[in-house]
Order: C-alpha cells, then structure tokens, then sequence
C-alpha cells in the first residue's frame, strides 16, 4: 500500500469503490461504484488516471441514468 499524500497523516491509501460527485455544464452527477484510493486514516481520496479518463468519456456520452437525487441548497448560516 502507499502512504497518504497529506502531510504527517499516518495514513494508507486503499483501494475502495466510492461514490463521486461533480458539477458539469451546471448539472449535479452522482457516480456511483467508482474506483478510487481513499486514505485509511483521513479520507484523503485519489482517482486513477483511468478512473478520470472513463468518468470524462461518460460525461461526453451519458447515456440513460440509473435513478435521479435529490438536491438541496445550503442556505446561509449566521457566524456567531
């Protein structure tokens, strides 16, 4: 395994399937089962440059979704 990235983060990044999320063309994309290397320890999270490449060629070519989500507006919160 290879050590996390973040400094003095005793982390491991493992393999893992996640869910990823991005803003496209004003649109929120939820993809789900993604491989990705996430630390043990912080979380920190790394996409393999295929991962990248096969999540751009979808967001070219979407095809039908699976299911839609909701999606909700955080509204301000006042500093105290």
């Amino acid at each position: 395994m290879k050590r996390c990235s973040i400094r003095s983060c005793p982390g491991e990044y493992e393999q893992k399937r996640i869910v990823h999320v991005v803003k496209h063309e004003g649109e929120v994309i939820v993809f789900d089962n993604v491989l990705a290397e996430v630390c043990s320890a912080c979380g920190d999270t790394l996409l393999p440059l295929s991962t990248v490449e096969a999540l751009e060629r979808m967001l070219k070519n979407p095809g039908k979704t699976l299911r839609t989500a909701p999606v909700y507006k955080m509204e301000e919160v006042a500093r105290a």
